[in-house]
């Protein structure tokens, strides 16, 4: 996928457990969001990704497990920012989830929950809990 740079990215990442879709909210929001970040300049996916879990949730993501798990889209007129892509990844990581930086907290969340998710993290609930993996 192209970006012709009108489309704002991030790099998101997919951990479940137990049935249930890590997620993390930040400082002096309400929304939780999956943990993951922007791209800087020149970064790669798997760049971006480490660089991000390791500044959230100072976890290392081991890049080589890397799995694109979906991509969701939010298009030209349906946000108030504009259109915007999160490109999700599983993958394994070392070390304990510790909130940090702008992180206030992590949880666990069920399909239920979409409710409680940004709107282009509700669609990739919506993908993963018609896949059969977030029930």
């Amino acid at each position: 996928m192209i970006n012709d740079h009108r489309v704002r990215e991030k790099v998101a990442w997919i951990l479940l457990r137990d049935d249930q879709l890590l997620v993390t909210r930040v400082h002096g929001r309400d929304r939780f969001y999956l943990p993951g970040g922007m791209r800087e300049e020149g970064e790669t996916d798997s760049q971006t990704l480490v660089r991000e879990i390791d500044e959230e949730l100072q976890a290392v993501i081991d890049p080589d497990t890397m799995q694109h798990v979906h991509t969701a889209e939010i298009p030209p007129g349906h946000s108030a920012h504009g259109p915007f892509r999160m490109i999700c990844y599983a993958a394994d990581h070392r070390g304990e989830l510790v909130p940090a930086r702008e992180i206030a907290e992590k949880a666990w969340f069920r399909y239920a929950d979409r409710d409680r998710v940004s709107v282009v993290d509700a669609l990739v609930f919506d993908a993963l809990h018609e896949n059969g993996r977030l029930p």
